[in-house]
């Protein structure tokens, strides 16, 4: 072949390679080049810090943007379930309405959610069974009974509870929906990692209804995931949660537990950006000798003055449970003062106690700070909000 010919066809392959667009509907198999567990010995918790490679994808990312991993069920729950229904892990099932088919374990493996039920899967469930509790469980008069079933079971518990179910296995995936990705914070900078995309992921593990539960995606990356397997990513924007355009703008972050991955994003990059704007963490968890999450990296850049203010709370170190809203009080007036100069404030982590907390927090001292009344407050983070000076991440 010509040297002409040869560079003809190397660049047709590169651009083929570029040309691929990797999204949601196409995600990117990225190789796992790290994962640690950040928890130390002792702890109640595990904590992933997770490395992937965004080599060759061509995806990019800013502070504040989302990964979306589409995960795999537990294997053990999936041939349990094969046990209890006596179905054949080998046997073809349709998994969509295009009509493509996948081998029965395989599809209860990678394709179907299988953790969560709804009202929908109950209410055709029934109609598999003879079973009277199930019947009038569905009832719309029985609405709150049934909500109340549903929360924190799955489709096993469905089967045992009441089962058998007298549908093919065709009959019963067919009930299911396709499994969600699950959508991370992350926790890198991408100027700081080109071609990386770091997580902080926290494994769900619990026990209810008399069996133990995992989160799918966070227990398979803790237990299921090694250097050099792949996972399936995209990259999900999120237009609600970014850094100030300027890097002379001061920043304040409150995010305990796993609720730091954004922040550690946003001290990345202002490390590489090297802006005049300060930044303030208030990191929390339960005990720090134990769960002082990224505890040497964030020393490190108070040290070198990229994070002007660090604050901790650890709820299990002391007699009364200190959380990072007692620490913002604690700081009140110079918190005050950062936002009368123009800072963003932050919040990333749980939605149901944590950011309520946060917020009302913050109320009470721009309301004390401030000499205002309650009302004047909460007017004046309305209008942080309308500047997209407040912005909130929860889940």
């Amino acid at each position: 072949m010509q040297n002409s010919d040869l560079k003809s066809t190397e660049q047709t392959t590169n651009e083929k390679a570029v040309s691929v667009t990797y999204s949601r509907t196409n995600p990117f198999q990225a190789e796992v080049l790290k994962t640690v567990n950040l928890n130390g010995p002792g702890s109640n918790k595990e904590t992933r810090h997770i490395e992937l490679s965004l080599n060759g994808s061509n995806l990019s990312y800013v502070p504040g943007d989302c990964l979306g991993i589409f995960p795999e069920n537990d294997p053990e729950l999936v041939a349990t379930l094969l046990t209890e229904m006596k179905w054949d892990s080998e046997e073809s099932v349709t998994i969509n309405k295009k009509g493509d088919s996948l081998p029965l374990g395989e599809a209860l493996t990678t394709y179907f959610e299988i953790t969560l039920l709804t009202k929908k899967i109950m209410q055709q469930a029934a109609q598999f069974t003879e079973n009277e509790e199930i019947q009038k469980l569905v009832l719309p008069e029985n609405k709150d009974q049934l909500k109340e079933y549903i929360e924190g079971r799955d489709l096993l518990d469905l089967i045992r509870d009441f089962g058998p179910l007298n549908g093919s296995a065709q009959d019963i995936v067919s009930l299911l929906r396709k499994m969600p990705p699950r959508l991370y914070s992350i926790a890198s900078s991408l100027t700081a990692h080109p071609d990386e995309v770091h997580l902080t992921i926290g494994a769900v593990r619990y026990e209810t209804n008399g069996r133990e539960r995992k989160g799918v995606c966070s227990v398979q990356c803790a237990e299921r995931v090694d250097q050099g397997d792949t996972l399936p990513v995209f990259i999900q924007q999120n237009k609600h949660f970014f850094l100030p355009e300027s890097t002379e703008r001061d920043i304040i972050m409150v995010g305990p537990g796993t609720g730091i991955a954004p922040f550690r994003s946003f001290i990345q990059e202002r490390a590489v950006n090297e802006g005049a704007g300060k930044s303030w963490l208030f990191f929390g968890d339960r005990h720090s000798a134990t769960d002082f999450l990224y505890q040497d990296e964030l020393e490190r850049y108070q040290n070198d003055g990229v994070l002007t203010k660090l604050d901790v709370a650890f709820s299990r170190d002391t007699e009364k449970k200190v959380y990072v809203q007692h620490k913002m009080l604690e700081n009140s007036n110079e918190l005050f003062a950062w936002l009368e100069a123009g800072a963003y404030f932050y919040v990333c982590g749980d939605k149901q106690y944590m950011a309520k907390d946060v917020h009302n927090a913050l109320i009470d001292i721009i309301e004390t700070e401030g000499d205002m009344s309650r009302e004047a407050a909460e007017e004046y983070l309305t209008e942080m909000q309308k500047q997209k000076r407040y912005q909130r991440d929860v889940y």
